[in-house]
């Protein structure tokens, strides 16, 4: 028989259901039993009870018959395939039900396992077998049985999970009559022990602790010391319970026998167990308060298990429970105990209600009085120091589950059940169990699951009800449906065997296979179709004739880098053509061992058996994003997702540590879908027009950053990005479960772009992605990138993409002062990995200095200074973004070595700019040093116009030899003589200056500063300036011009040059000549007083060198000459004045009669009393200063003398002797 699913939970799906976003999952383990033989009903024969044991199933029936079923695995190469299940052998037991049994289950009732002495323990009709594993032949020679068996159990959970050693056997407790019997199974079975507890029907024990129910009421037995604790009644309404809940521990012995040996377990080091206050929380155990507020939690922060949980009923003074039945031999015995009233065990129970009942409290107008039920007990231990307990009042009320320790106090809080259970099972050894924290490590999530019948409010039907129990998400139920809301009545138990839910918990476990795990962990090939990538021929062809030839010569670079490298290059080492089809087949070896679970709780339902499984984490939380995305919508659309749905599934695992293998691969897979869906969603409602609120965006950047997803993928699915995405030799990998998302992303993605560009994207989605790229790119270096080449090209030629489009949005609004411009520059300036993408990129947008920036980062000069040429010959779209672009030429022409480079480009700077471009070879700081004459020699090619100017720089700014001197005053006399040649207009201007000039009235400016305060703006006149500034200078390089040459040149415009006639009279001693033209020639008088003043070398007193030598003899001689000269002046006033004011302020330089020898004796003596009065003032002064010179010497004569008497004294007189 194959194994089939449960209907409407096919692990097939085509569209996400709610149930498998549950804990549990329901897999076919068998179906189509032939439950009956050839000529049996099989409408009247159901499944009682199932085990499972290292791949052998055994079924019990109602006919008492047991099927034995062998596994047969699966092929390992056919991921399809299913187990299959023969049938070994069909055993029927020859017992027949007891008259006492009538009312309750027939058939087998029980299989008991003991797999560490490989026998089986079949209770059928009150009898009970042994049998060998796995072929159920008879366990031992003469047939060993037990009659008028209720019930067999109380295997010591403990002893299994710590694995008690084969030879010790196994210790089960057998309820039969009036006591419990513990007996050892071996090589034989041996009483071990008798326990006076009749009419017992379950017990589950850990140890020496066994915690038994019987039709009423619940206990706590020690096994070892023969001691109970009475509990509680299983239902709050059954007065026949009789239990004096909270009595003291009543001694229970029956006959001597020996005892257990007591294990010490880590687990439990003492009876007390877990109490609620070491929970930290608990719940109500008040079952009427819980009654009375069905359908919420009631939280009790120390609640008191015996006095104040209202499950207790009264003390009866003594009354024993009806339920109990005590030989008087066990009372005397004691001697404490009280005497109680034995009531036979066999006595009938009541019958359950009716459903439409006749008594007088369902008649109308009086009130109802809810009748007593007998319930099944339920009971289970969720960790080796806690038992779970069910309680309740009716089938149709909610149930209640209780948790009690070893001393029967209650633990923790309670459980609430939306009905009462028929089944329980207990699964998980849960995450806040402190005392097992320490043996089980960090555990996993504990859950009950109960069968029963759903309320008609809720939908109907019966299944499986999962909830927590460990103390994590406690209001949370999930719900398994088993059979359908007609199925049953309201209210009804299933009696039928057809519709009989039943629930239970194998002794071994069952492997299970899940292919959806590997399908959606495993990673697969996705192909992004093509793009034209890096070095493509459209991204190249699209680039500019100059780019070409940068991206050509770069690409020759990388290739030359790249073959040095053999072990990272991809060229040398070409992938194996077979390379896919081999990662492909590992990849579904990965995905089979993913999907391999195991499980050991079974239900089944007429002559079907399930798994129930644990749903693994990855489909769970795939099934809820999947709900989220409504695919069986047929107009679905990315833009329709249920965005709050995947936030929340993100919220739900955010900080979740992995506890588990597949964990960490299962939340990585999870956080990636939920990132794309919510990325996706946001691209498809901006292209669509759909707003977007800020906490869906802010929702979706925390998504992207969070997950490890291929950037690649992400980018894919922007169609104005998609042509960035790189796919490497090896392709891009992801989850499979991701391929499905990009299908179909990219196919809404289009269908809303039909007839658009695709570059209308939301700006505020832009600058998520380029926050996302950003972040991607600080792990550049980290080894876990796969493909780390392609994947960080393709991120930098997006993000620059995502930058330019950035900019153009906010250049329109913002001008210069875009935000994003700096981190576009701080993009390339760090350098790129896609250079030549980038070049494109920065092409088509016409970012030409963004280009150069790039260029520079790379170590480019040519290319950045070609950039920068085109730039500034209007080229592009970003002039105004190289801001003073010939000056940042300069700069950089400086900085470089490369000669050549300087010498092209400085003298296309030259000539675009004269005064700046000279400065590149001017400048002391250049790194290439070029000879002027050299120098000299470019710019006469390339840039006449800019010779002058470095011919400027060399003479007047760093005093270079008289050779250029002599070439800068040939330029200019070039310039100046052939505008005077050719123009009568400018020789009529420099002859109406002089008039002007001399028209002026004192006080006047020299001519010098006239003719510069009134230039004209020609360049010839410029020149002229320039001129005599060079003509007049007295000092350095500029002084050594050759003054014939220059005079012969001049001399045919001696009338029109006279200030240049001047000074190169001056400059041949012709001072006389030269103090006439300034005097009579310019009428600039205070020009011809400075002349004299230096001595004739210059007409300016700032040319004037500290070194120069200027005799008065040769000052006096001068303006002797001017004096004469002043004394012609045409004007008399001016002839008066100009020599009452020179003889006056520089009558020191006179002789008086020279003086008086040529004024005229016409002019009145006043005119002259200035100079007269400081002749004879000077006189007297020099005459007293003779005198007291002349007395001071004869001073000095006396004091010698003096000073001589007095030292020949000291000496003495000396004697000569002569011959």
């Amino acid at each position: 028989m194959a194994s089939e699913e449960v209907p409407g939970v096919s692990r097939k799906r085509k569209r996400a259901s709610e149930t498998e976003a549950g804990p549990y999952v329901l897999l076919g383990l068998a179906d189509d039993l032939p439950l009956a033989a050839e000529s049996e009903d099989a409408s009247k024969i159901g499944i009682n009870c199932v085990e499972f044991w290292e791949g052998n199933l055994y079924v019990g029936t109602s006919v008492a018959e047991i099927l034995h079923f062998v596994l047969i695995p699966p092929e390992p190469s056919d991921a399809s395939s299913k187990p299959m299940h023969i049938l070994a052998s069909r055993l029927r037991l020859p017992f027949a039900p007891s008259a006492s049994s009538a009312q309750s289950q027939t058939g087998i009732q029980q299989i008991l396992l003991l797999p560490r002495v490989n026998k089986a323990c079949i209770l059928c009709n009150g009898t009970l077998t042994f049998y060998s594993l796995p072929e159920l032949s008879p366990a031992f020679p003469h047939t060993t049985k037990v009659a008028n068996c209720s019930w067999v159990g109380g295997v010591d959970l403990d002893a299994e999970d710590e694995g008690s050693a084969k030879d010790d056997g196994v210790v089960i407790m057998i309820s039969v009559k009036n006591k419990i019997r513990l007996v050892r199974v071996k090589e034989d079975v041996r009483v071990v022990k008798d326990i006076g507890f009749p009419a017992s029907n379950l017990s589950v024990r850990r140890s020496n602790f066994a915690c038994v129910a019987t039709a009423h009421s619940y206990a706590l037995l020690d096994v070892n010391q023969s001691r109970k604790i009475p509990l509680f009644p299983i239902s709050s309404l059954d007065d026949n319970a009789g239990v004096a809940v909270g009595g003291e521990a009543e001694d229970i012995s029956s006959t001597s026998g020996s005892s257990l040996p007591r294990r010490v377990s880590s687990a439990h080091p003492s009876q007390g167990g877990i109490r609620a206050d070491d929970r930290g929380h608990g719940r109500s155990t008040s079952l009427g308060t819980f009654v009375g507020s069905l359908g919420r939690r009631q939280e009790s922060p120390n609640p008191s298990p015996r006095l104040q949980s209202g499950l207790e009923t009264p003390d009866h003074g003594g009354s024993s429970s009806p339920s109990l039945a005590v030989t008087p031999e066990r009372s005397t015995e004691r001697g404490t105990s009280p005497v109680k009233r034995t009531i036979s065990p066999d006595k009938p129970l009541p019958p359950p209600p009716s459903a439409e009942g006749t008594t007088d409290e369902n008649k109308p107008g009086k009130a109802r009085v809810p009748q007593a039920v007998l319930l099944d007990p339920h009971i289970v231990s969720p960790t080796p120091t806690e038992f779970l307990l069910t309680t309740g009042t009716g089938l149709s009320d909610p149930g209640v589950g209780i948790f009690v320790n070893l001393d029967g106090d209650v633990s923790r809080g309670t459980l609430e059940f939306e009905r009462y259970p028929e089944q329980l099972v207990v699964d998980g050894q849960g995450l806040w169990t402190a005392s097992e924290s320490n043996i089980r490590g960090d555990g996993e999530e504990g859950y009950v699951l109960a069968v029963m019948e759903r309320s008609t409010r809720l939908g109907g039907g019966r299944g499986i009800e999962i909830q927590r129990w460990d103390g994590e998400n406690e209001a949370i139920k999930e719900w398994i449906e088993i059979t359908p809301p007609p199925t049953c009545a309201e209210g009804e138990p299933a009696q039928s065997v057809q519709t009989k839910v039943g629930l239970r918990e194998t002794t071994g476990h069952g492997d299970i296979s899940i292919p959806e795990v590997g399908d959606k962990l495993r990673l697969v090939h996705l192909r992004l179709g093509g793009s034209p990538g890096e070095g493509s021929p459209a991204s190249v062809e699209s680039s500019d004739s100059r780019t070409k030839v940068s991206l050509e010569r770069v690409t020759k670079e990388m290739e030359l880098f790249e073959s040095r490298a053999s072990l990272e290059s991809e060229r040398e080492e070409p992938l194996d053509k077979e390379w896919e089809a081999a990662k492909n087949k590992q990849e579904e070896e990965i995905g089979r061992r993913f999907g391999r679970l195991q499980s050991q709780i079974v239900t089944w339902l007429g002559d079907r058996i399930w798994w129930v499984v644990r749903n693994p984490l990855v489909i769970r939380l795939d099934t809820r994003l999947e709900l989220a995305r409504r695919v069986e919508s047929q107009d679905y659309n990315d833009a329709h997702l249920d965005r709050s749905q995947v936030i929340t599934v993100l919220n739900s695992i955010h900080g979740q540590e992995p506890r588990t293998g597949t964990a960490p691969l299962s939340l990585s897979y999870i956080r990636q879908k939920a990132g794309l869906l919510l990325f996706t969603s946001l691209i498809a409602a901006s292209y669509a027009g759909i707003p977007i609120t800020e906490d869906d965006k802010r929702a979706t950047e925390n998504s992207l950053l969070d997950n490890s997803i291929d950037p690649r993928v992400v980018l894919a699915t922007i169609p104005m990005l998609r042509e960035e995405v790189l796919e490497g030799p090896k392709g891009i990998w992801v989850f499979g479960g991701l391929k499905e998302i990009y299908e179909r992303s990219s196919f809404n993605t289009h269908a809303v772009l039909r007839g658009q560009s695709g570059e209308n994207l939301d700006p505020e989605i832009l600058s998520i992605v380029k926050r996302y790229l950003t972040a991607w790119r600080r792990k550049k270096g980290y080894g876990s990138v796969a493909e780390e080449k392609e994947a960080f090209r393709t991120v930098d030629a997006a993000l620059l993409r995502v930058l330019l489009v950035l900019d153009g949005h906010s250049s329109a609004g913002h001008g210069l002062a875009s935000p994003v411009r700096g981190e576009i520059y701080d993009l390339v300036d760090r350098g790129v990995d896609c250079f030549d993408r980038a070049v494109t990129l920065l092409e088509s947008f016409g970012r030409l200095y963004v280009l150069s920036r790039l260029y520079h980062g790379r170590k480019m000069p040519k290319d950045v200074l070609g950039t920068w040429k085109r730039i500034l010959e209007n080229e592009g779209s970003d002039g105004r973004e190289f801001v003073d672009g010939e000056t940042e030429v300069r700069k950089y022409l400086v900085r470089i070595k490369d000669v050549a480079l300087v010498q092209e480009y400085g003298a296309w700077l030259a000539k675009r700019n004269p005064k700046l471009g000279v400065q590149v070879f001017a400048d002391d700081k250049s790194r290439v040093k070029l000879e002027p004459a050299q120098v000299v020699t470019i710019l006469k090619q390339k840039a006449p116009e800019a010779v002058k100017e470095y011919l400027e720089y060399l003479v007047f700014g760093k005093n270079k030899n008289g050779q250029y001197a002599n070439d800068l005053i040939t330029f200019y006399l070039d310039t100046v003589l052939t505008v005077l040649s050719t123009s009568k207009d400018a020789c009529d201007h420099l002859s109406q200056s002089y008039e002007t000039y001399r028209a002026l009235k004192a006080p006047k400016p020299t001519y010098q500063q006239f003719i510069t305060e009134n230039a004209i703006a020609e360049e010839w006149w410029r020149n002229r300036l320039r001129l005599l500034q060079l003509l007049g200078r007295t000092h350095g390089a500029a002084s050594t011009y050759d003054v014939t040459a220059v005079l012969q040149r001049l001399s045919p415009y001696e009338k029109e040059l006279v200030p240049e006639m001047i000074i190169l009279d001056g400059r041949q001693g012709r001072h006389e000549q030269a103090l006439r033209l300034l005097t009579h020639g310019l009428g600039d008088y205070d020009t011809a007083i400075n002349y004299c003043l230096l001595g004739g070398t210059s007409i300016s007193l700032g040319t004037l060198p500290k070194e120069a030598n200027i005799t008065r003899e040769r000052q006096t001689t001068l303006f002797g000459y001017l004096l004469i000269e002043f004394l012609c002046i045409q004007d008399v006033s001016d002839r008066v004045e100009q020599t009452g004011g020179l003889l006056e302020r520089f009558g020191g330089w006179f002789d008086v009669g020279y003086v008086l020898s040529v004024i005229p004796d016409s002019w009145s003596i006043e005119l002259l009393s200035g100079f007269i009065i400081s002749a004879l003032q000077r006189l007297v002064r020099e005459k007293s200063e003779t005198m007291v010179a002349k007395a001071l010497s004869g001073a000095e004569n006396l004091k010698i003398s003096a000073d001589f008497i007095s030292r020949c004294d000291e000496v003495g007189p000396s004697m000569e002797l002569r011959d």
